[in-house]
């Protein structure tokens, strides 16, 4: 494998790590408002993500910055193509941060309720945006010889971006049930383990038609391995969730979200963008890359700090790995 590809693959592995963490996590804040009946449920959802979502967070940070150096075309045309939606976004992680971190800075109702209508709503648009984000990275998308994008916002609402974005949204809806159901003790355990059975049948229907439409569109022989693979995961997950195996469903949430995100970039390579305005004019992960020493030293910065990043994050998830229920939320709490 050349450099580029190298850094295509590990861009790859940085997203869908990110989706992973933070796919659970979002799915965490939209439950806030369709799972917890009270203010002590709802603190016992946030504090299952507390410790661990703004670390999941630095997922995102690295795959935006390694997409900069490695594919710097890549970067500036998905980033003023792709301008609004991107913007739209951010807003809402900037929010969310806000969110989780003023919450409880007062003791009033109204002060905690507008917070936490916060935390649901930047939870589900980001959801659903990268959902139309990637959708449309692999579908491809207007782009001249000059590598600009040539087409509008409307252009990024189609449907196929639109099916990706509710399949990203109920599938992190469906990771995030099952996480709570792990985390979690007592009636907000049981309710978390019906709403995945429900999300997860959503997810399973909007999930194969959104990957059979992208192999149909763009796939091959390894997509439909990864595509294949992402099913078995799902129909897994909620086999296992049925069973009371909470553990086990949630792994295999995380292998459906692992192959979904696999079957994507999958299809995509070699492309980084395909244009459909000519196949000639598309970023590939050969025209779109940095030099060869920048990639030298990157794999060598990255080479040097990816374990140490994964260490300290597996050792913050062991740290909080029990479980938290309303028991465990202090009177006096904010």
């Amino acid at each position: 494998m050349s450099l580029p590809d190298v850094w295509f693959v590990l861009i790859a592995v940085l997203w869908t790590g990110y989706f992973f963490l933070e796919g659970f996590d979002f799915g965490v804040g939209i439950l806030t408002k369709l799972l917890a009946r009270n203010e002590p449920e709802r603190r016992v959802l946030i504090n299952t993500i507390g410790p661990v979502w703004d670390g999941n967070e630095v997922w995102l940070l690295t795959a935006g910055g390694a997409t900069f150096a490695a594919f710097p075309d890549w970067y500036a045309t998905l980033f003023s193509g792709f301008y609004f939606p991107l913007l739209a976004i951010l807003v809402c992680l900037i929010l969310r941060v806000v969110a989780f971190e003023y919450r409880a800075k007062r003791d009033d109702a109204a002060w905690k309720r507008n917070w936490e209508a916060v935390i649901f709503w930047t939870s589900l648009l980001p959801a659903f945006l990268w959902g139309v984000a990637f959708a449309n990275i692999v579908h491809g998308v207007p782009i001249d010889q000059q590598k600009n994008f040539t087409g509008n916002l409307l252009t990024l609402l189609n449907p196929y971006a639109l099916l990706g974005g509710c399949t990203t949204l109920a599938l992190f809806t469906f990771h995030g049930s099952l996480f709570t159901a792990l985390k979690t003790l007592g009636g907000i355990r049981e309710r978390a383990r019906t709403t995945a059975t429900w999300s997860g049948l959503v997810t399973a229907v909007l999930a194969l038609a959104f990957l059979l439409w992208t192999q149909a569109d763009r796939g091959d022989n390894w997509s439909l391995v990864t595509l294949l693979l992402a099913v078995a995961g799902l129909l897994a997950a909620l086999g296992c969730n049925l069973g009371g195996r909470e553990g086990w469903a949630f792994i295999c949430s995380g292998v459906t979200v692992v192959a979904a995100v696999a079957t994507l970039f999958l299809a995509l390579f070699p492309d980084v963008m395909p244009s459909t305005t000519d196949p000639a004019f598309s970023l590939t992960v050969s025209n779109a890359a940095s030099a060869h020493y920048s990639l030298t030293i990157m794999t060598w910065v990255a080479g040097f700090a990816t374990p140490l990043v994964l260490l300290y994050q597996g050792w913050t998830y062991w740290v909080f790995r029990r479980r938290i229920g309303v028991q465990h939320i202090p009177t006096t709490a904010h």
